[in-house]
C-alpha cells in the first residue's frame, strides 16, 4: 500500500506525536509498504532514524502566519515561499512563536480549517499538487484536528481517503478561550463529512472526542502507541543494580505546569519528611521551552526553600541514549500530568525499561497500567497521595521489581511499532475499501 502520513513538527522539540508517527511510518516500512511522512508546520524531530521526506516542509509556519495576516503572502512566488520554508528558520519561528498565548491564534486556528477557502488556499494547493504528482498514495493520515481543513481536497480532488488522528489536540483548543473555543470547535465539526475515519491513541481519548466531534464512538478507532523498535533494541536486558544511592524518583517530559512538575515537587517535600526517606531524590529530564522558563525557575526557588532542598536534579534535553541513562538511575518513575493525557508515550518508555510508575488516575494512564501491571494509580492532584505511592514502591524492591518486570514485558511484546503499523494497516483497508 502507498500511505502518506502527515506529521506536525512541534519547532525543534521533541515531541509524543512526532515521534509516534515517525515510528509508525517505520514499521510500515519495514513490513514492505511505500510511506512518505511529510512534516508540516516545521521539521520533525525525533530521538531515532528520522523517515520524513528529506526534510521538505508544508504549511511552513512563517508562511502561513503571513498568509493570514497580510494578503500580499498570499500571492507571493513559491521561490519567495521556499526561502520562508528553511530549517532553520522554521525552527527558530516556531520556537519563539510557541510563547503566543493560545487565545491569540483563534483566528489563524480558523483560517486554516477552512482549506481552500482560507486564506492559506495556496499551502493547500501545493500539498494537492504534491500529493497527486509525487506520492500518488492510497490513504493519508492528518495529524490532528487543526488540519482537518485539507481533507475536502483530498476527497474531492485526489478521491482519496482521509483518517485523522486524534493525539492530544485538545489541550490547546481548550486554551483558546470563550468563544474561540466554541468557534473551532464548530469550525471542526463541519469538517467531520470529509474524513474517513478517526484513531485516537487511547480508549479514553477517544470517548472524549466522540463527544467534541458530535460523532457516534464508534466512529473512533483506537490505537495505542507502539515504541520504535531502535528504541526498545537499545534498553538494556536489564536495570542496574542501585549500588547504594538513595531512594531516587525520575520525570522524563516536557518542562510545563501542565504535565504536573511542581505537583512532583510538592509530593518529594512530603516524601522527604516520612521517617527514613529524607534522602530522596528528584531526577529531572526533558524539554524546557523559553514560556515556560519562568515557572521553572520559580520550582526550583520553591525546591531550595523546602526540605527538597539539593534533591532535584536536572539533566536537560534528552536523546534516546539520554533517555535510557535517566530510567537507569531512578527507582521509580512519575509524571503526575494534569490533564487527561491522550497518549502517554513516556510512560510506555519507562515500563519498558522496567521501571515501574506511579500515575493519577487519570486519561490514558489507567488503561495502560491495567494492561500492564507497571504501577500504581493515584488520585490526580494529590500531592499526599502521590508521596504515598511513591513511599509504597520505595520502600518495597519487591513490588518494583514485579511491577517493572510485568511492564517491560507487556511493553516489549504488545507496545511495538509493528502492533502498532498492523493496526493501523486494518483502519487503511477499511477506509480504501
Amino acid at each position: 500500500m502507498r500511505i502518506c502520513i502527515l506529521a506536525a513538527g512541534a519547532g525543534g522539540m521533541y515531541c509524543g506525536s512526532c515521534l509516534r508517527d515517525n515510528a509508525l511510518a517505520g514499521a510500515l516500512k519495514r513490513l514492505g509498504h511505500q510511506v512518505t511522512l511529510v512534516p508540516l508546520f516545521s521539521p520533525v524531530r525525533t530521538d531515532v532514524a528520522d523517515q520524513s521526506n528529506n526534510g521538505e516542509v508544508f504549511f511552513g509556519g512563517v508562511n502561513i502566519y503571513l498568509q493570514h495576516a497580510s494578503p500580499l503572502f498570499r500571492h507571493t512566488p513559491r521561490a519567495l515561499d521556499w526561502l520562508l520554508d528553511r530549517k532553520w528558520l522554521l525552527n527558530v519561528a516556531t520556537k519563539y512563536g510557541s510563547g503566543t498565548p493560545p487565545e491569540q491564534l483563534v483566528g489563524l486556528t480558523l483560517d486554516l480549517l477552512l482549506g481552500e477557502e482560507g486564506h492559506a488556499a495556496k499551502e493547500v494547493r501545493r500539498l494537492a499538487g504534491f500529493l497527486r504528482d509525487d506520492v500518488r498514495p492510497d490513504v493519508v493520515t492528518l495529524p490532528n484536528l487543526m488540519f482537518a481543513g485539507v481533507a475536502r481536497a483530498f476527497q474531492d480532488e485526489l478521491k482519496l481517503p482521509v483518517v485523522c488522528e486524534l493525539t492530544g489536540e485538545d489541550v490547546f483548543l481548550e486554551a483558546l478561550g470563550v468563544p474561540g473555543c466554541e468557534q473551532v470547535r464548530d469550525a471542526i465539526r463541519r469538517q467531520v463529512p470529509h474524513i474517513d475515519a478517526f484513531v485516537a491513541t487511547s480508549g479514553a481519548y477517544a470517548e472524549k472526542m466522540a463527544e467534541y466531534l458530535g460523532v457516534p464512538r464508534e466512529r473512533i478507532d483506537v490505537v495505542h502507541p507502539g515504541l520504535p523498535k531502535e528504541f526498545l533494541d537499545a534498553v538494556p536486558p536489564a536495570r542496574s543494580h542501585a549500588n547504594g544511592r538513595p531512594p531516587t524518583v525520575g520525570y522524563l517530559a516536557r518542562i510545563c505546569p501542565e504535565k504536573g512538575l511542581a505537583h512532583l515537587v510538592d509530593g518529594m517535600i512530603h516524601l522527604r519528611q516520612r521517617p527514613g526517606l529524607g534522602n530522596a531524590q528528584l531526577r529531572v529530564g526533558g524539554y524546557l521551552g523559553k514560556k515556560d522558563q519562568p515557572f521553572f525557575e520559580q520550582l526550583q526557588r520553591t525546591v531550595n526553600d523546602s526540605p527538597l532542598r539539593g534533591g532535584m536534579t536536572y539533566v536537560g534535553e534528552l536523546d534516546q541514549a539520554g533517555k535510557i541513562a535517566l530510567l537507569d538511575s531512578v527507582d521509580v518513575f512519575s509524571v503526575p500530568a494534569h490533564y487527561p493525557e491522550a497518549k502517554g508515550i513516556y510512560l510506555l518508555e519507562s515500563l519498558a525499561h522496567g521501571l515501574p510508575a506511579v500515575q493519577p488516575r487519570l486519561g490514558s494512564f489507567p488503561e495502560l497500567l491495567a494492561r500492564t501491571d507497571g504501577g500504581i494509580l493515584i488520585a490526580p492532584n494529590d500531592p499526599d497521595a502521590l508521596a504515598d505511592g511513591l513511599e509504597t514502591l520505595l520502600r518495597d524492591p519487591d513490588r518494583r521489581e514485579s511491577h517493572g518486570r510485568s511492564g517491560r514485558q507487556v511493553v516489549h511484546t504488545q507496545f511495538t511499532d509493528e502492533r502498532m503499523a498492523r493496526d493501523m494497516l486494518t483502519i487503511f483497508e477499511k477506509v480504501r475499501r
